[in-house]
């Protein structure tokens, strides 16, 4: 996670709320994780050792951009094979979008989704591999 990254600020009356990028990226990978359709979020090798050592990365495969009262988010995911991978995609637009700007405020400009890997079932489960 880059945390270099400015933090997206409102002022109230009786002060300010700061919102790091960091929550914003647990957001749109939870949003995104619960699609049909999604396997699971890919976060690249950094990602993939820290799961390893037992804690689990909500923000794993997520990249966000802020602008000041705007977001543009990157997710990478690994779809299960047999779905339809431009309807996936199209639901996890819409999910990350919506839960974003639901919960944070900010407008979400673009959500590019990013298909790295299709899931196989395992030998014997019910999903042919043709």
């Amino acid at each position: 996670m880059d945390t270099s990254l400015p933090h997206v600020q409102q002022s109230f009356e009786i002060g300010v709320v700061e919102i790091a990028p960091e929550v914003i990226q647990v957001i749109a990978g939870l949003a995104a994780s619960k699609v049909d359709g999604v396997a699971h979020m890919n976060g690249g090798f950094v990602g993939e050792l820290v799961e390893k050592l037992g804690r689990k990365n909500l923000s794993k495969g997520v990249k966000v951009h802020l602008g000041e009262h705007h977001a543009v988010i990157d997710v990478s995911i690994v779809v299960q094979y047999g779905e339809h991978i431009p309807e996936v995609a199209k639901q996890v637009q819409r999910q990350v979008k919506s839960k974003i700007e639901e919960m944070t405020g900010l407008e979400v400009l673009e959500v590019n989704v990013h298909i790295v890997d299709v899931q196989i079932p395992p030998a014997g489960a019910s999903a042919e591999v043709d």
